[in-house]
């Protein structure tokens, strides 16, 4: 189908014509992440179809991720997502750094709390015992993709609130200055609704959809040593994971 061209004979809908003629373009690099695409006049009047077309055209895409519609504005290019499946007990900073992309983390809040609820469930501690507490703006190529907020009992690195975690990473000052061994870590993802401050934060709209997760990491020896809580953007961070069917065998007794 050449360019600028939609076949009106076809049995296939034309909305899904022009969508697969943009598909090729956003495939091609004709148009680059965040670059904004013609408005939906001038492609209706490129491709000699009307404004409902190219807008159905339009909403199929941002349903897959491929643009995103801002109103009173247009379409732009998304970003393209950082992925991730089943892999290593990593840092932020080593998962952006495998994927070739620079780190940057805003130290929002560095404290010391006493442990309370949540944290002395989990994290094995006497109650109102000292955790550090660090909340972090994560981001990837000067975008941000999320927050994270840590919580380490400060009977394992006592000096962590003297760190610049600005430019250390977290586990590499545990695992070097600390001598603390990272052995394995539960982690559980979910989805959220981002509020008006993370939303500030982010770059993004109020109560667009987000990664929420939750991990707890291990010593070797079993010991809890940190408790994370993320938001990670939806647009821009998604876990993909290898599924294997397991066959189940019934015997039924004669």
């Amino acid at each position: 189908m050449p360019t600028g061209q939609l076949d009106k004979d076809l049995p296939v809908p034309l909305y899904h014509q022009l969508k697969t003629v943009l598909l090729e373009k956003l495939k091609l690099g004709e148009w680059k992440p965040n670059e904004q695409l013609p408005t939906e006049d001038e492609l209706g009047a490129q491709f000699g179809v009307s404004k409902a077309t190219v807008r159905q055209a339009l909403r199929d895409l941002a349903q897959a991720g491929l643009v995103r519609r801002e109103q009173g504005r247009g379409t732009f290019v998304a970003e393209h997502r950082v992925q991730f499946g089943p892999r290593q007990l990593n840092s932020f900073t080593e998962e952006m750094r495998d994927f070739g992309l620079q780190s940057e983390s805003r130290v929002l809040s560095q404290t010391v709390e006493a442990a309370g609820g949540e944290l002395v469930d989990q994290l094995r501690v006497a109650e109102r015992s000292p955790v550090f507490r660090l909340l972090r703006l994560r981001l990837a190529g000067g975008e941000p993709m999320g927050l994270q907020t840590v919580y380490i009992p400060c009977e394992f690195a006592p000096s962590l609130f003297d760190t610049d975690f600005g430019s250390a990473s977290l586990y590499e000052t545990l695992e070097r200055v600390h001598g603390l061994t990272l052995d394995h870590a539960i982690q559980k993802h979910f989805a959220v609704a981002i509020s008006r401050e993370e939303a500030a934060l982010l770059n993004v709209a109020e109560g667009v959809p987000a990664l929420g997760g939750v991990r707890l990491t291990f010593s070797r020896d079993g010991r809890p040593i940190e408790l994370t809580r993320s938001i990670m953007r939806g647009d821009r961070y998604q876990i993909q994971l290898k599924l294997v069917r397991v066959s189940h065998r019934s015997s039924h007794l004669a």
